[in-house]
C-alpha cells in the first residue's frame, strides 16, 4: 500500500474530535478505500489542556497556525476553526500558498471567500474541498458536481438549517410558541447560545449561495441572497398553515430565470408554506433536505443529518479520501474562470400564492382598510381568517391567503398599509410552494 497521507487538523470542537474518532475507528476501511492510510500528524486548538474525550498524545501539537500550514510532514490541512475571516481564513490562504490541499467545513468562509480560495488552489495545483460545509453528512455537493454533472439544473431548493427545522417541526407537534421552543433547542444543543445565524437565516443563506454556484455555474454572490428568518413565526401561523393543508419550513431556493435572452439568478431564504404532499413537508427535527431539479434527471432529493459530529466528520473524511485518491477537481465543479457572473434577479414579477398575517387592533374598519389596500394593488384574496378574539382593546390575528399573482402586487399593498394605525405590527409574508 502507498505511503500514508498526512493531515493537520485545526479545530478540536465537536466536528474536529469527530474526525479523529472516525479516522481511528475506521482506519483500515478508510485506507482500503483511499488506497493509502490516512494519518493525523498534527493538531491545533485554542486550549491545549481541555479534555476532549480523545487521546491527543500521539499527535504533534502546533500552537501557531501559520507554522501548521508550512510543516513538511503535512499534505492536507483540515480547517475546522470556523468564522468567515480571522484565523480560519488566514490558515486557508497560508495552506494553499504552501501547496497543501485544504478541506473545510466552514460554510461562512466559502460563501464569502470561496472564489478567491478556489483560484489560489487552481494556481497552486492543490485541492480545495468543502463537502461538509453544506448539509453536514449529506453528499449534496458531490451529488450535484459529479453524479448529476451532465444536467442543466433548473432549480435547487430545500431545508438547509437543522436548528430552524427542529424549531418549526416542534412548534407543529407541541403547539408551543417560538421563544419556548428555541429555549428547548438551546438546552438540547440544537441551537447555539447566540442563535442569530441560524434563526435569522444567515447560515442557510451561506449554504444556498454555495449550492447555487455549483448548480448553475455562477460566481458566488452571497450578498445577492434575500434572507428572512423564522423569529417572527408564532403558534397561530403554524395552526393556520395546518388548517390549510400546509406546514411551515425555512426554505432556501435558487433558480436561473431567463427573459428576453438574458439570465438572472434568484436566491432567497425565507419561511414558506409547504403542501403536506411535498417531500419537504415530512422532514422533521434537525434534518436537512435538498431538492435538485435537472433537465434530464428530473427531481432528486438529498436528505439526512445536516449537522453533528458523526455526519459532518463523515463528509470531512470523504473529502480527505478523495484527495488521497488523487481526485482534485474544480472546487465549484468547473474552473473559476468558467463561472459566469449572473446578475441578481428582480423578484416583483415572480408569480405565487402568499400567506399574509396581520396583527391588528380589534376595532371596526380595520378589515376594510386592509382589503381595500389589497384590492387597489390588484391582490386577489382566496381566503381570510380571523383567529380568536382579543379582550376589549387588545390585538387579534388576521391571516389571508392570496390567489396566484405577482409579488410586486403584494409589496404594493403592504406599502399602502405602511404606517397605518390599523396595524399593530409589521405583516408577515410567506409564499406557498407548489406540489
Amino acid at each position: 500500500m502507498a505511503e500514508p497521507l498526512n493531515i493537520a487538523l485545526a479545530g478540536l470542537g465537536t466536528v474536529g474530535t469527530g474526525v479523529i474518532r472516525l479516522i481511528e475507528t475506521n482506519a483500515e476501511l478508510i485506507a482500503r478505500r483511499a488506497g493509502r492510510p490516512i494519518r493525523i500528524s498534527t493538531v491545533s486548538a485554542r486550549d491545549r489542556s481541555k479534555d476532549r474525550g480523545v487521546n491527543l498524545s500521539q499527535y504533534a501539537w502546533e500552537d501557531d497556525l501559520t507554522q501548521m500550514a508550512a510543516r513538511d510532514d503535512v499534505e492536507v490541512v483540515v480547517e475546522l476553526v470556523g468564522g468567515s475571516d480571522g484565523p480560519a481564513l488566514t490558515l486557508a490562504r497560508n495552506s494553499i500558498a504552501h501547496g497543501k490541499a485544504l478541506v473545510t467545513a466552514n460554510k461562512a468562509m466559502i460563501a464569502h471567500h470561496g472564489l478567491e480560495l478556489a483560484e489560489a488552489a487552481e494556481r497552486a495545483g492543490s485541492a480545495l474541498k468543502f463537502e461538509a460545509a453544506v448539509a453536514g453528512g449529506i453528499p449534496v455537493i458531490k451529488g450535484l458536481s459529479e453524479g448529476a454533472a451532465a444536467n442543466a439544473f433548473e432549480r435547487v431548493y430545500g431545508i438547509l438549517n437543522g436548528t430552524c427545522n427542529y424549531i418549526l417541526s416542534t412548534m407543529e407537534d407541541s403547539g408551543a410558541d417560538f421563544a419556548d421552543v428555541l429555549a428547548d433547542a438551546q438546552r438540547l444543543g440544537y441551537a447555539e447560545a447566540d442563535p442569530t445565524f441560524d434563526i435569522e437565516g444567515i447560515d442557510a443563506a451561506h449554504k444556498l449561495a454555495i449550492l447555487a454556484a455549483i448548480a448553475f455555474g455562477a460566481r458566488l454572490d452571497f450578498d445577492a441572497v434575500e434572507v428572512t428568518g423564522i423569529s417572527r413565526i408564532i403558534a397561530s401561523d403554524i395552526a393556520q398553515a395546518r388548517a390549510l393543508g400546509y406546514v411551515i419550513r425555512l426554505i432556501g431556493m435558487a433558480e436561473i430565470e431567463t427573459a428576453a435572452g438574458e439570465s438572472s439568478l434568484f436566491q432567497r431564504v425565507q419561511p414558506h408554506l409547504v403542501p403536506t404532499g411535498h417531500p419537504l413537508a415530512h422532514v422533521d427535527g434537525p434534518t436537512n433536505a435538498i431538492v435538485a431539479e435537472g433537465n434530464f434527471m428530473g427531481r432528486l432529493l438529498f436528505q439526512g443529518a445536516g449537522a453533528g459530529d458523526g455526519p459532518t466528520a463523515s463528509a470531512v473524511v470523504a473529502d480527505i479520501i478523495d484527495i488521497a485518491r488523487g481526485e482534485k477537481g474544480a472546487a465549484f465543479s468547473m474552473p473559476v474562470g468558467e463561472l459566469e457572473t449572473v446578475p441578481q434577479a428582480e423578484t416583483g414579477h415572480r408569480l405565487g400564492r402568499a400567506y399574509i398575517r396581520f396583527t391588528v387592533p380589534d376595532r371596526p374598519g380595520v378589515l376594510a382598510e386592509i382589503t381595500a389596500a389589497m384590492r387597489d394593488a390588484g391582490v386577489s384574496i382566496e381566503s381570510l381568517i380571523q383567529r380568536g378574539r382579543a379582550e376589549e382593546g387588545g390585538d387579534v390575528i388576521l391571516a389571508m391567503v392570496t390567489h396566484e399573482g405577482p409579488e410586486s402586487a403584494v409589496n404594493d399593498a403592504l406599502r399602502q398599509l405602511d404606517g397605518s394605525q390599523s396595524l399593530s405590527a409589521a405583516p408577515l409574508v410567506m409564499y406557498i410552494i407548489g406540489e
